[in-house]
């Protein structure tokens, strides 16, 4: 029973992750400008996080951090994490949604790469097939665009925040084990808060006079795809661990494929949906468990790090 309430909660995170880019797309054809969107998105889920830390009893726990760590935890959260955000906004709002999540789900293969190439995770053959599987579904979903739907920018912003993220997970990586994960949260998620107010502020791109169709999409975005989404998954990953919850996180691109498809009525391609399934499929060869030779015993699954630090996107 245990594991699968785990379970269930890995699939209610992921579903939560998925939903972002329909709310983005929802809200900015609402009239929400990307910098407010995620102004409010950053600053609503600090809140949050903050009084459940409070109510929890970890308040105390994060005070007690020592300056280093809440330092980089603000740091990636008011440069890794929003301009990561800020280029996955801005690609939505040139392509497709269900193009973007498909291309930002190459970065656990980036991130892979970049662990063999720094010397924290072993070549093998199995890294070197998945990365290969991966390419070949990323070259597939750009390729088989329509001439209507494609756009050069905007693929370039997705590939951008997909590498930007995988800076973010590198570096978030050398504190992650010495931080309580939603303490952790609560930090990135005040740095991105700080970013996004100035940035905002110096552009005069901010505008809280929104219809209340736009507040509703803002709030969901704070709400659904970022507080319950991260919340889900840790109190799942507790349950299952970091290789089942890993595997099962890569529903979320379906999801966001299939809500795009129903409530924004957009269409792939067969040779695209291809081209995110072997995507998916190279990202499930990752996250499982590694063989005792060759490579380190007791990792935490690529994946799993990357949720808990915080959360996809």
């Amino acid at each position: 029973m245990r594991a699968m309430r785990g379970a269930v909660l890995c699939l209610l995170s992921a579903a939560a992750f998925g939903t972002l880019g329909i709310f983005g797309k929802l809200a900015s054809d609402a009239g929400a400008s990307v910098a407010t969107t995620l102004l409010v998105r950053f600053g609503l889920a600090a809140l949050v996080f903050a009084a459940a830390l409070r109510l929890t009893g970890g308040w105390s726990a994060l005070r007690r951090l020592p300056r280093r760590v809440v330092l980089i935890g603000l740091g990636l959260g008011a440069a890794g994490y929003s301009l990561q955000s800020g280029l996955y906004f801005a690609a939505i709002g040139r392509l497709d949604v269900s193009m973007v999540a498909l291309m930002l789900y190459t970065y656990p293969a980036f991130v892979t790469l970049a662990a063999v190439a720094l010397g924290r995770a072993a070549p093998s053959l199995r890294i070197g097939a998945a990365l290969a599987v991966a390419s070949a579904g990323l070259v597939l979903v750009l390729l088989a665009a329509g001439t209507g739907a494609f756009d050069l920018p905007g693929a370039l912003m997705a590939l951008g925040a997909s590498l930007t993220y995988t800076t973010y997970i590198l570096v978030s990586d050398r504190i992650v084990g010495e931080v309580d994960p939603f303490a952790l949260a609560l930090l990135v998620l005040t740095g991105a808060t700080a970013s996004f107010s100035v940035a905002g502020v110096a552009t005069g791109s901010l505008d809280f006079a929104l219809s209340g169709e736009a507040w509703l999409w803002l709030v969901a975005i704070a709400l659904v795809s970022t507080v319950v989404a991260v919340s889900a998954f840790f109190a799942g990953l507790r349950r299952v661990g970091p290789s089942e919850a890993s595997i099962l996180s890569t529903f979320e691109p379906p999801v966001t494929v299939a809500l795009a498809f129903v409530v924004l009525g957009e269409r792939l391609t067969v040779a695209q949906l291809a081209g995110g399934a072997l995507v998916l499929a190279a990202v499930i060869v990752l996250q499982l468990p590694a063989p005792r030779r060759g490579e380190s015993e007791g990792r935490t699954p690529i994946l799993a790090d990357i949720r808990s630090n915080p959360s996809a996107t």
